[in-house]
């Protein structure tokens, strides 16, 4: 069985991540985040966000509570009109769908991995057991 260091497995990790970036479902990702940074309505309102969340930052380190109370309450109504806007959807849905990629190719290497280990210890991949052992509690006889 061949023997690989951490640099080789580094460099297959980088060609898979290539693999995966020039997917259907990455390249759906990056058309929907350019309609968002196209959109002016979606940029006028995150930068809105982000000087209201300036502005908590300061009425909580003066300890302004009710000043606060106003500002995260706007802050959420803002996060809401957001999140209706459909291209604002459609990039939450794409994001899933990425995240449901890298999930299963990490799935599948962890699995892969896991059950390499056991067979190469003569273990039950069923069993989810390695064949490493002692049966008993006894060693190895002598």
């Amino acid at each position: 069985m061949a023997e690989y260091t951490r640099t080789q497995i580094l460099d297959e990790a980088k060609k898979l991540a290539e693999m995966l970036a020039n997917t259907e479902e990455i390249d759906r990702f990056k058309q929907v985040e350019a309609k968002i940074n196209e959109n002016k309505k979606v940029q006028q309102l995150i930068q809105r966000i982000k000087t209201l969340q300036k502005q908590a930052v300061n009425f909580q380190a003066y300890e302004k509570t009710e000043a606060l109370k106003k500002v995260e309450a706007e802050i959420d109504r803002l996060q809401e009109e957001i999140d209706e806007i459909p291209v604002v959807q459609e990039f939450k849905e794409t994001q899933i769908v990425v995240n449901d990629v890298l999930q299963l190719v990490s799935g599948t290497i962890a699995r892969e991995v896991t059950n390499n280990v056991i067979e190469s210890t003569g273990g039950d991949v069923l069993a989810g057991e390695t064949g490493s052992k002692s049966t008993n509690g006894t060693s190895c006889g002598h």
